[in-house]
């Protein structure tokens, strides 16, 4: 996939996916903001996985330096056997989504736990206080067992953690509880935000959109560092086709190098002015 150059300014354009330490980013959710602002991006929407609790200081930090904070989550969801992720964008009435996300985020621990438990019986011989030490209070994820991985010499880096242990169907994985995909575009709804199907890539094929529609979702994430060219090209059409909203961000997660760097996918203004539409008709 080609990208314009990731190191040039950034004006008029915005980035509508990216983690923050509330998560499984790297950086605080002011610092992203303020990552953002040196670059030159006019809104950004922090996305991280099934929690709210770095919107508030991203929100303060946003004010204070002229930059659109989009109140967003990243929902893991199933359809069928399929994990699929589902961003929810310009939330609003969130207490109801905060209750769900409170039961996730305690899922994610008793998962953690569980994959622990998993590395101990192989001879790995990781504590659970390190995989909390690394989450630093956010959602606990695999990514987050493979830092305390790295940390104690048990992995050499993130591939080699996932390769031999946590990736799917290696010795230490374990699935977690998620929410059906309609019921996780019926939560997003209900909070007053736009559901958005992220970075589908070669999946995003018009069957699988087209009982995504079915479903209500609003959108699409076109760009996103994970699709080719082709997958851009074909998941545009699809937006047309269907009368959805189109999408994009880096999924940055604090990577000062890369291979995802903040505002990398140049996402135009004029998406997140469609989205802005879709939620006024929406609340109509």
């Amino acid at each position: 996939m080609t990208t314009a150059d990731p190191a040039a300014p950034a004006e008029g354009f915005v980035d509508l996916h990216m983690h923050s330490t509330a998560s499984d980013g790297s950086r605080a959710p002011g610092d992203v903001v303020r990552e953002a602002k040196r670059i030159g991006l006019g809104a950004i929407a922090l996305t991280d996985h099934d929690t709210l609790d770095g919107l508030a200081e991203a929100e303060a930090v946003g004010a204070e330096l002229g930059v659109r904070i989009v109140r967003g989550v990243e929902l893991s969801a199933v359809e069928g056997p399929v994990e699929t992720h589902i961003l929810g964008l310009h939330l609003t009435d969130t207490a109801e989504l905060e209750a769900e996300l409170v039961a996730l985020r305690e899922m994610r621990r008793t998962r953690a736990e569980r994959i622990v438990a998993k590395l101990n019986d192989l001879g790995v011989r990781v504590e659970f206080a390190s995989v909390l030490e690394q989450s630093a209070g956010g959602a606990i994820g695999r990514p987050h067992v493979a830092r305390a991985l790295i940390a104690e010499g048990w992995a050499v880096d993130f591939r080699d953690a996932f390769e031999r242990y946590l990736g799917n169907g290696k010795p230490a994985y374990v699935s977690k509880d998620r929410l059906a995909v309609r019921d996780a575009i019926d939560l997003i709804h209900r909070t007053g935000g736009l559901a958005v199907l992220a970075h589908p890539a070669q999946g995003g094929t018009r069957e699988r959109v087209e009982a995504f529609v079915r479903d209500g979702i609003d959108g699409i994430e076109v760009r996103h560092p994970s699709h080719s060219a082709e997958d851009m090209l074909r998941l545009s059409a699809l937006v047309e086709h269907f009368s959805l909203v189109p999408s994009g961000g880096s999924d940055w997660h604090g990577a000062a190098e890369g291979p995802r760097i903040l505002g990398m996918m140049r996402v135009p203004a004029a998406w997140l002015d469609r989205q802005d539409g879709r939620v006024r008709v929406r609340a109509a």
